[in-house]
């Protein structure tokens, strides 16, 4: 089933056939069993005839997006590589070995971009690349209840200038999209699933890449106990758990270049870069 958030209501999805949830986008993500919940309305069989994918929105409202790094055995080597003459190389590949993960801030909830929405390049970075994640959606508990594709739009060259410039490399407006759904599900995703990224200029594929989650370092639990263990988070969690795609160190992104993710049993996040 599959979770949607539009202009106008919330709708689960199930075989084709839409159905409206009652209750705030937050309340849903905050539900004891929204899994559960979802189930009992499609059983009582009320099909929606007014969904429209015109309509979606970033499937957040007030739940704080954040990321993990160096989870993927290629996302080390990029890391290492542009951090190599600020001294910072080792880093990366300390963290990637570490039983502590790597994890930080991405997005407030009204910074994050929906699909078909318009995605940013810092005006002062001159290589800038978008990063396909599997995101786990966490409630307030800390159970994962389902999975969404996140793009973590970065700024190689600021972080490559000094490994404490992350933040700025990373958080911008227009640096974060969720979407287009939620998979809700109480089982991790297989670990054959795969994540594909196409990137169009011009029509043509400038880039184009694929992994799969056999891949992920990190166990997906493992994460969230940490990001959860000295916060609480109301109204639950994003967390974007890294990824094992990167373009070429000549490649950098565009204005007009469109963003194309596709996670299997999920869907695709579209984007353009304003």
């Amino acid at each position: 089933m599959k979770l949607y958030r539009t202009r106008n209501h919330n709708y689960i999805e199930d075989n084709g056939s839409y159905y409206k949830l009652e209750g705030s986008w937050d309340s849903l993500i905050s539900h004891d069993d929204i899994l559960a919940y979802a189930t009992s309305v499609v059983k009582k069989g009320e099909v929606a005839d007014d969904f429209s994918e015109d309509a979606l929105l970033a499937p957040i409202e007030n739940q704080e997006v954040w990321a993990s790094g160096v989870t993927y055995y290629r996302s080390r080597n990029a890391r290492m590589e542009e951090s190599k003459d600020a001294g910072g190389g080792t880093f990366y590949d300390r963290v990637y070995t570490a039983e502590r993960p790597e994890l930080f801030f991405k997005s407030t909830g009204q910074r994050v971009i929906g699909t078909g929405g318009k995605v940013r390049i810092r005006k002062d970075a001159t290589w800038s690349v978008p990063e396909p994640e599997m995101t786990l959606v966490v409630n307030p508990t800390g159970k994962i209840i389902g999975f969404t594709i996140g793009n973590d739009m970065s700024s190689r060259d600021i972080e490559g200038e000094n490994p404490l410039y992350l933040p700025q490399a990373k958080v911008y407006d227009g640096a974060c999209a969720l979407g287009p759904c939620i998979q809700l599900s109480n089982d991790l995703l297989p670990k054959s699933t795969t994540i594909q990224i196409k990137i169009l200029r011009g029509g043509e594929i400038a880039f184009a890449g694929s992994t799969a989650l056999t891949e992920l370092k990190r166990d997906p639990h493992t994460l969230v106990e940490y990001l959860y263990r000295e916060m609480h988070f109301p109204y639950g969690a994003f967390l974007m758990t890294g990824t094992g795609v990167v373009p070429p160190d000549s490649f950098t992104l565009a204005s007009g270049d469109e963003i194309h993710i596709a996670i299997e049993h999920i869907g695709t996040l579209k984007n353009t870069v304003a």
